[in-house]
């Protein structure tokens, strides 16, 4: 049974006391805020599902007007008490509460940190819609998750806290085409011994370009 993260907030802050595993991770997180300065789009930047909050303290000191939201309560009383200075809030298990802190401002960036795996795959693309809805052209997007080679699929694996899909990195950049996002960059980490599966960190700019009638994603397989 998967405990979910209000049961094991304190455990998951001693196993990662620090905002990055790799220099990987820190390097696409500075890319995302350099990303986000350099069109001088204006307006609220959140980190959704910021869990303990060290990342969204990170994007704080680099400048940025951000808040954390996540459905832990637990998750976000840590964030709380770490980083006084930085607005946290509990949203509900909805993903599409997820940007709620938000609301009445307009959307200068969304960082999504190995938070959208736990959506069920068939709601993901309505959250992406909800995120370019609020985004005016040139606003930023980064997603990380777990993400597989072969055929275009998304097929859930065993996390160890709660409900987990693994992508494919086309089709997870298909849907955001989709939603009226193009794809700018991609990294991908293969496994090692901390990490089982490869990892993707994509990067995405809010456009106004017509989206192809038919893309790849349509006939992606879900496990």
């Amino acid at each position: 049974m998967q405990p979910g993260y209000d049961s094991v907030a304190a455990d998951y802050e001693r196993a990662f006391p620090e905002p990055f595993q790799t220099p990987l991770e820190r390097h696409a997180v500075g890319a995302f805020v350099d990303s986000v300065k350099e069109p001088g789009v204006t307006g609220q930047v959140v980190d959704v599902g910021c869990g303990t909050g060290h990342v969204t303290a990170v994007l704080r000191g680099a400048g940025l007007p951000v808040a954390g939201v996540d459905p832990s309560e637990a998750m976000v009383g840590i964030a709380r008490a770490s980083h006084p200075d930085v607005p946290f809030q509990v949203t509900g298990p909805d993903a599409g509460q997820w940007t709620a802190l938000a609301e009445g401002h307009v959307l200068a960036g969304v960082l999504a940190r190995f938070s959208l795996i736990h959506v069920p795959p068939e709601r993901v693309p309505g959250v992406l819609e909800s995120w370019a809805e609020r985004m005016p052209e040139g606003g930023v997007v980064m997603v990380s998750f777990q993400a597989m080679d072969g055929g275009r699929a998304v097929v859930s694996f065993d996390h160890a806290v709660a409900p987990a899909w693994r992508w494919h990195p086309e089709v997870m950049s298909d849907h955001l085409m989709r939603a009226g996002f193009a794809e700018v960059w991609r990294s991908i980490s293969r496994p090692d011994a901390d990490h089982r599966f490869p990892e993707c960190h994509l990067l995405a700019v809010r456009s106004h370009a017509e989206i192809p009638q038919d893309p790849a994603s349509c006939g992606c397989r879900v496990e």
